[in-house]
C-alpha cells in the first residue's frame, strides 16, 4: 500500500484484496482472551474529527488501541480551531508532535487530500464531505464476503440518498473494481447522473430490487441535503424505505446492511435492522478489523504480524 488511504477511487484491486487478507486475520485476534497486539507499539495516532461521529471514531479508537499504538483524540470544540485556525497550521502543529498517523473526518470534500500533501504522517481518511468514506467501503465490502463468499457477479441495491452519501461513492469505487452489479435506488431528486459508474438506476423499488443479493440502506442526510429533496420523511419511508414486505421481494439469503446511524422508521423499518438477515451489526465488528489492517499495512508491515 501507499503511505496514505485518503479514497477508494485510486486504490488498486490488490492493495484492496491484501487489506482484506489482513483483516482477516485480525478478526481472529479479536476473538481472543487477548484481543490486543503489539504490532505498532511506539507509533502515535491522532484521530482529528471535525465532525459527529459514533462508529466510526470509536472503532478507530479500539482499532488504534488493539495494536497498541498511543491514541491521541483531537476535540475541536477545545481547540483553538474555534478562534479561526486553519487547517493547514492545525494539522502543522499535529504533526510537530512527531505523529506518524493522522485519521480526519471533516465537512470540506478533499480535505485529507489537502492534509496528505502537506504533511509527513500517513493521512487516512475517515469521511470528507460528500466525496469518500473508504474505510466504510473496505469494511462493508469484508461483510459481504463474510456472508455470501464473493463479491463478483454479486447484485447488490444501494437505496437512498446516492446524491449526499460519501459512503455510497467509496461503495460503488470498490464494487466495480471486483464485478459487482451495482444499483441505485431512490427518488430521482437523490439519485445523480452517475451512468461513468456503470450502475443500473432504477425509480422503482420494487422494480429494482428483484432478485438482489444485497441491499445496502443509505441515511438521509438531513445536515448536508436542504430541503425539497423530497415531501416528507412519512413519504419518503412510504416509497422508499425497507420494511419486511419489500425484503421479502429479494429472497431469503438476501443481507441487508447500513452504515449507521439508522433513521429507523424512515429508511429502514425496526423490524429488518433487527431481522437475522441483517448484518448491520457484524459491519461495527468488522470495522475494527479493518481499521487495524490498515494502519497495520500503511505501516509498512506485512500480514505475518497480524497473526
Amino acid at each position: 500500500m501507499t503511505r496514505d488511504l485518503v479514497g477508494i477511487k485510486d486504490m488498486p484491486r490488490e492493495d484492496i484484496e491484501q487489506v482484506l487478507l489482513t483483516a482477516s486475520s485480525f478478526k481472529d485476534v479479536l476473538k481472543r482472551d487477548i484481543k490486543k497486539v503489539p504490532a505498532l507499539r511506539g507509533k502515535t495516532v491522532v484521530n482529528l474529527f471535525f465532525e459527529p461521529s459514533t462508529r466510526t471514531k470509536t472503532s478507530f479508537e479500539l482499532a488504534e488501541k488493539r495494536l497498541s499504538t498511543d491514541v491521541l483524540n483531537f476535540s475541536v470544540p477545545m481547540s483553538s480551531v474555534v478562534k479561526g485556525e486553519s487547517l493547514y497550521d492545525t494539522v502543522k502543529t499535529i504533526e510537530s508532535y512527531g505523529v506518524d498517523f493522522i485519521v480526519i473526518r471533516h465537512a470540506s470534500s478533499g480535505a485529507p487530500h489537502f492534509i496528505a500533501r502537506n504533511v509527513s504522517a500517513s493521512v487516512v481518511n475517515a469521511g470528507d464531505g460528500i466525496n469518500e468514506h473508504p474505510t466504510q467501503a473496505l469494511l462493508d465490502a469484508f461483510s459481504i464476503i463474510e456472508k455470501r463468499g464473493t463479491l463478483e457477479g454479486l447484485k447488490i441495491a444501494i437505496i437512498g440518498d446516492v446524491k449526499h452519501s460519501r459512503v455510497a461513492k467509496s461503495n460503488i469505487y470498490l464494487l466495480s473494481k471486483f464485478g459487482a452489479n451495482i444499483r441505485l435506488l431512490g427518488p430521482p431528486t437523490l439519485v445523480p447522473e452517475i451512468g461513468d459508474y456503470g450502475a443500473e438506476v432504477f425509480f422503482d423499488m420494487d422494480k429494482g430490487l428483484k432478485d438482489v443479493d444485497v441491499v445496502m440502506m443509505l441515511r438521509i442526510q438531513m445536515e448536508r441535503q436542504g430541503k425539497g429533496f423530497f415531501p416528507s420523511n412519512r413519504e419518503y419511508s412510504r416509497y422508499w424505505g425497507m420494511n419486511m414486505k419489500r425484503l421479502k421481494m429479494t429472497g431469503k439469503d438476501t443481507i441487508v446492511m447500513h452504515p449507521g446511524p439508522m433513521n429507523r422508521g424512515i429508511e429502514i423499518s425496526s423490524e429488518v435492522a433487527d431481522s437475522a438477515q441483517s448484518v448491520v451489526l457484524d459491519q461495527v465488528t468488522n470495522g475494527i478489523a479493518v481499521r487495524m489492517a490498515v494502519l497495520y499495512l500503511l505501516a509498512g508491515k506485512g500480514r505475518q504480524g497480524a497473526e
